[in-house]
């Protein structure tokens, strides 16, 4: 949904469009915390802040040390 080229606006607009015409409030504020979420996560892995599948596991191992 993030393109540098496409306005906020736009893009919570095309959202908006995307949503069933009975969604409530709430079903659609829930979907756009999804989608900020979602490209929050994708920057963060683009720009190199993310850890590893692996060091996840040990770090949850430590734990029960």
């Amino acid at each position: 949904m993030a393109t540098a080229d496409v306005s906020a606006k736009e893009q919570i607009q095309k959202l908006l469009d995307e949503q069933p015409e009975d969604s409530s409030y709430d079903e659609i504020l829930r979907e756009l915390a999804f989608h900020r979420m979602v490209e929050r996560g994708l920057a963060d892995a683009d720009a190199g802040r993310s850890v590893s599948h692996e060091e996840i596991g040990r770090r949850i191992d430590s734990w029960a040390e």
